[in-house]
């Protein structure tokens, strides 16, 4: 069989969007390994968005703060710092060339539709399980050095991570016997 040229150009057209996909997987999956552990506090949100489907509207403390610095720049990173408990407090807006303290981070944010927005601000559960993440206080982030941070889950007051209860697995033994 012969490849047209047509045929050769989809073919690395393919290759090379399945490569940039996986670079982005394989991005993602560094910071999740290596990222700095990060807390953000919560700030209130519509509680709303829980009824509406199986996710929770976000939006962080830090990011109230920073709502009224209209002159900055649409999208830049900001530094931070972990307190004792690891939950990140603003310092200031990072600059080109400046360099970071011993304890401070990057941050990345982005201005849409005149909001701040930092890491996602959506958290996706399993279906009925709205009670359980309802008390959220933090989010737990990783960040890589340049400021990106992945959203990894949801922290209550007490800094404890939050997951739906799981149920234990019916053994065979348990399972009801099937009418024959």
């Amino acid at each position: 069989m012969r490849l047209r040229p047509r045929d050769i150009t989809v073919i690395a057209g393919l290759f090379v969007i399945l490569g940039i996909v996986n670079w982005q997987i394989a991005a993602k999956e560094r910071v999740l390994r290596d990222g700095e552990r990060m807390l953000l506090e919560l700030a209130p949100v519509d509680p709303r968005s829980l009824i509406e489907g199986d996710y929770m509207r976000l939006e962080y403390g830090i990011a109230r703060e920073l709502s009224g610095h209209a002159e900055w720049p649409a999208d830049g990173r900001i530094v931070v710092v972990n307190d004792g408990n690891g939950v990140a407090r603003f310092v200031r807006r990072a600059e080109p060339g400046q360099s970071l303290g011993a304890a401070e981070h990057l941050l990345r944010y982005r201005r849409r539709s005149g909001r701040i927005r930092i890491g996602t601000d959506a958290f996706y559960f399993q279906e009925g399980q709205a009670d359980v993440y309802r008390s959220a206080r933090y989010g737990e982030l990783r960040v890589d050095t340049d400021g990106e941070g992945l959203l990894i889950g949801l922290r209550d007051k007490d800094l404890h991570a939050m997951a739906p209860p799981t149920s234990p697995r019916p053994t065979s033994e348990a399972a009801p016997a099937l009418p024959r």
